[in-house]
């Protein structure tokens, strides 16, 4: 074995300060810890995490203050929970996993213990770990297995506990920790009545199921994306709960003929975030807009040209909605469409005639509706922004419009920065960032315009 490997400490020190024996103690051995603090203070900082932490809350703090009990089992699905348990801790959160026999044949555990920086539990001894992180006054948050066999599945519908992971899930039911499940097995497995009959028990309980996503005749693991969005909910400050919040977002394309169309250069990515914030928020979130998401918990309604967003969106108030987001770059203007491609060669003149206003139809037919806007303008110094939004927040009647300048950046890109205007405020709000921070500050300001509003009611 290499002699740092047995001591770390060994390559620090210099001969003189090492000491007759490893064994050494009193004034020497504190005289060398100081001249090894003093050589290396970053290396002695560090030491003191173990150096998978280093990333946590690198992308969000969704999950700060969490900790959350990853349980993996023996589905092949188990090769994915090494990202699985990074992308928490990405996220903010403390990990910790246990493991049955069966999954220690597919991940070794110095794979979980690299993945969450903390040592792996596979037996349960004198800590009683599953009274520890799952007991009442436990540590554990959430209890997460995933994946999850139909073999632990049938064992927790039956109370049967006999390996680490259904020892945590055991306890956790009993002291009321909430438990999350993502099955992974073959689908012919996941469709036998007694597996059917398993879930259907686990869901009664109030355990939330992640998945399964059904391809190649196999039940998969959900993407460690939407596991870790469920988490985020399951966790979340659940400000939106009880609350119906429908988005638009990305481009409208107006038709030219069967092939062309007529759109502009917004990618969606705003959409998508607000969606994506709303629905960790508790709400329950339908995103309008042409292209695909694609998370089991939030509904999506295909709508290509600005009319028929405007029809789609109508369509669903009806269904009663507490808030809508008209964050899509929706066409002012739109074509009559030609039957048949039109001949390329020539010149084309298009008469082009204005769209419907989606926000102003939704205003008359739901005049108790909370709306937010989007107002983008090029070319205009802060004054006349805030000008301009100012007068669109007055004239369409809504709560709160979000404006920018998408002349200097936002459309398409990561980062934006967007000033909030807020009725009844005097004096508008600037946030600047990702686009999943700027969401989140949205919802900051939708939630005290509800919360104001059911104060007055």
């Amino acid at each position: 074995m290499n002699p740092c490997q047995q001591n770390p400490d060994a390559y620090a020190i210099e001969p003189e300060f090492s000491g007759q024996s490893s064994g050494q103690h009193g004034p020497d051995a504190v005289k060398t810890k100081n001249w090894t603090d003093r050589q290396f203070p970053e290396r002695n900082k560090t030491d003191k995490i173990h150096p998978t932490l280093w990333i946590q809350g690198q992308r969000s703090s969704s999950l700060a203050g969490k900790t959350v009990v990853l349980g993996v089992t023996g589905s092949i699905g188990a090769v994915r929970v090494v990202e699985l348990a990074r992308e928490l801790i990405r996220n903010g959160a403390e990990v910790h996993a246990v493991m049955t026999e069966a999954a220690k044949h597919i991940l070794h555990p110095d794979a979980l213990h690299y993945a969450t920086g903390n040592p792996v539990i596979t037996e349960l001894g004198g800590r009683v770990e599953h009274v520890e992180f799952c007991g009442f006054k436990g540590r554990a948050d959430l209890l997460l297995i995933a994946p999850t066999t139909a073999n632990t599945i049938g064992k927790i519908a039956c109370g049967i506990d006999d390996t680490a992971v259904t020892s945590f899930a055991t306890t956790a039911l009993g002291s009321g920790v909430p438990v999350m499940i993502v099955p992974a097995m073959h689908e012919s497995m996941y469709r036998h009545p007694a597996v059917t009959e398993n879930v259907a028990k686990l869901k009664s309980w109030g355990i939330a199921i992640v998945g399964p996503r059904f391809e190649e005749g196999v039940a998969k693991i959900a993407s460690n994306e939407e596991i870790v969005l469920e988490v985020e909910r399951a966790l979340g400050d659940r400000s939106f709960d009880n609350r119906k919040v429908i988005i638009t977002g990305g481009s409208t394309a107006e038709r030219l003929d069967p092939i062309r169309i007529l759109t502009n250069r917004a990618s969606g990515k705003t959409g998508r975030e607000l969606a994506l914030e709303a629905y960790r928020k508790g709400a329950d979130v339908t995103l309008v807009h042409r292209d695909r998401l694609g998370f089991a918990g939030i509904k999506e309604v295909f709508a290509e040209s600005a009319a028929e967003m405007t029809d789609s969106v109508l369509s669903e108030l009806e269904k009663g909605y507490d808030v809508l987001i008209s964050s899509a770059a929706i066409a002012d203007y739109t074509a009559e469409p030609s039957p048949e491609k039109i001949k390329s060669g020539g010149e084309l003149v298009l008469r082009l005639k204005p769209t419907r206003k989606l926000i102003k139809e939704c205003r008359e037919k739901h005049p108790e509706l909370v709306i937010i806007g989007f107002k983008a303008e090029t070319g205009t110094g802060r004054e006349e922004l805030l000008k301009r939004a100012a007068a669109t927040l007055e004239g369409s009647k809504l709560d709160m419009i979000a404006a920018n300048d998408v002349g200097k950046s936002g459309m398409g890109t990561e980062e934006n920065e967007l000033y909030l205007l807020v009725r009844g405020k005097a004096e508008p709000g600037y946030i600047s960032g990702n686009k999943r921070k700027l969401a989140a500050s949205i919802l900051e300001e939708v939630a005290g315009i509800l919360n104001s509003r059911q104060v007055l009611w």
